[in-house]
């Protein structure tokens, strides 16, 4: 009785599992060889651009962001030819326990330590652009960037691994700056990020999809 008491707890608890934000979904396959990117580069703005994310579980969600510690797009004669967008882990931080500075900190150190991302030991994650074209849907399409311009594939390293995943993205290249936008969810597991290696109850009731929120600005 005491099984079915905790099976059908357990089943509710999953259940009512806040849900990622809508978004695009990344479609993810194994890594792809990067090109030789060729003309400008326009230099990623560290102190403005911005990866933000959003992790979900039974009793709400957290939202926080991470910083670029550098990177570049290049560009010849409008065309992107290539990039890469290097994210320092060490500048991961909550934003929604503002007011709680304590389950901040706490949640910070979680996140942080080997039972997680594990930055002391992988300090940056980098993302590679394999591939880039202009994006336009296919009638019955459904996007969830709405004005998406083009559509982005690219090597996405965390924690030492490595999967090419491919989304919608808004890119506007006005004189000498670029902005690029981003929103799209991804499974984290592909990525080796559990919560402890066990893969314990806790890693269970924390929602495998990871919204991913890409605000880069660069320069020439």
């Amino acid at each position: 009785m005491r099984s079915i008491v905790f099976f059908l707890l357990l089943s509710g608890m999953i259940a009512a599992c806040e849900q990622a934000p809508k978004a695009d979904k990344a479609s993810a396959t194994n890594a792809q060889t990067v090109g030789t990117a060729t003309g400008h580069a326009y230099l990623a703005d560290t102190a403005t651009s911005v990866v933000e994310w959003i992790g979900t579980k039974p009793t709400g969600k957290h939202h926080g962001t991470l910083r670029l510690v550098g990177g570049a797009v290049y560009i010849k004669d409008t065309l992107i030819t290539g990039g890469q967008l290097v994210i320092n882990m060490h500048s991961l931080q909550d934003v929604d326990l503002r007011a709680d500075t304590a389950m901040k900190n706490k949640l910070e150190r979680e996140l942080k330590s080997d039972a997680f991302f594990n930055v002391e030991r992988y300090s940056t994650a980098v993302f590679e652009i394999t591939a880039i074209k202009s994006y336009h849907p296919v009638v019955g399409e459904e996007v969830e960037l709405k004005d998406a311009t083009h559509l982005i594939s690219g090597n996405l390293t965390l924690k030492g691994i490595t999967e090419n995943i491919s989304f919608p993205a808004r890119i506007q290249l006005n004189n000498d700056e670029l902005v690029a936008t981003a929103n799209f969810n991804i499974d984290r597991t592909l990525w080796g990020i559990n919560y402890r290696a066990d893969k314990s109850l806790q890693d269970k009731l924390i929602n495998s999809q990871v919204n991913i929120g890409f605000h880069v600005r660069a320069a020439r």
